[in-house]
């Protein structure tokens, strides 16, 4: 089921504006206009292809999210990108793209290893030889859903100029890397709040990087942040530049030896 965050027609028309000022876009926008061909994954509105379109991107941008009313909003602002409505269990490109993106932290709401296979086996998949994914999980060691407290209000107005406020508040105790927590939105202009529920994985570098090796991926770089930073225990995120290597369920031993920039 799509959150309805993403779900709500008038949620989603909020998010681009709850969002703005993003720090991963100045991170993946230069990758997305160096690559040919890019596959979005979980694109939501768009706005990082959107961008690459405007920024003068003239190869293939192709946009993947299961929330009907997200990929609306995207498909609404540009219809010279393409917009496909589903996930990745339903869909079968073969070597089809240079660069795969999942942006937005959308890689953490794999919540199980069957999840984080599946979804890896079908981007390895997309993937031209040589070509690269690129994604962000948070870091755990960091606690972010420490600061998902109601006491942290983001607001934005909506279409008509009234102003919606976001509180989230995580659920405790946190178990198994999983953390589920509310984001309630709450505006005078409407009849009540709106309140949807999430649960996101947050896994380690060590589990993530034996699940990428074993689908046959290879890691080649990690940042621990936007700038560029090494990526060290207090990092508050884990970003990975991985690229199609072995074959699936092959020994990572050469894989682990690739040398990874800032690595724990």
């Amino acid at each position: 089921m799509v959150d309805r965050l993403f779900s709500d027609e008038r949620l989603a028309r909020l998010y681009d504006r709850l969002c703005a000022g993003r720090e991963d876009f100045g991170f993946y926008l230069p990758l997305v206009l160096s690559a040919e061909s890019v596959l979005d994954v979980g694109c939501g509105t768009g706005e990082l292809l959107r961008r690459a379109r405007g920024a003068g991107h003239t190869g293939r941008l192709c946009g993947l999210d299961p929330a009907e009313a997200m990929l609306g909003r995207a498909a609404r602002h540009r219809t010279d990108i393409e917009w496909v409505l589903g996930d990745l269990a339903a869909v079968g490109w073969d070597r089809e793209f240079d660069l795969v993106v999942m942006t937005g932290h959308a890689f953490q709401v794999l919540v199980t290893d069957d999840d984080v296979r599946t979804a890896l086996a079908a981007m390895r998949s997309a993937l031209t030889e040589g070509g690269r994914l690129v994604f962000e999980t948070r870091n755990p060691s960091a606690r972010e859903w420490e600061r998902w407290t109601p006491e942290h209000v983001v607001e934005a107005a909506d279409d008509t100029g009234a102003v919606v406020r976001l509180r989230s508040e995580a659920e405790t105790p946190v178990e198994g890397g999983l953390v589920s927590f509310t984001q309630t939105f709450t505006s005078p202009a409407w009849d009540g709040p709106r309140v949807s529920r999430s649960t996101l994985r947050f896994l380690d570098a060590p589990a993530l990087e034996d699940l990428l090796t074993d689908a046959g991926l290879a890691i080649t770089e990690q940042y621990g942040d936007w700038s560029g930073g090494p990526l060290t225990e207090s990092s508050p995120e884990i970003i990975t530049v991985a690229a199609r290597a072995c074959a699936p369920g092959r020994s990572g031993a050469s894989a682990r030896a690739v040398r990874r920039r800032g690595r724990v």
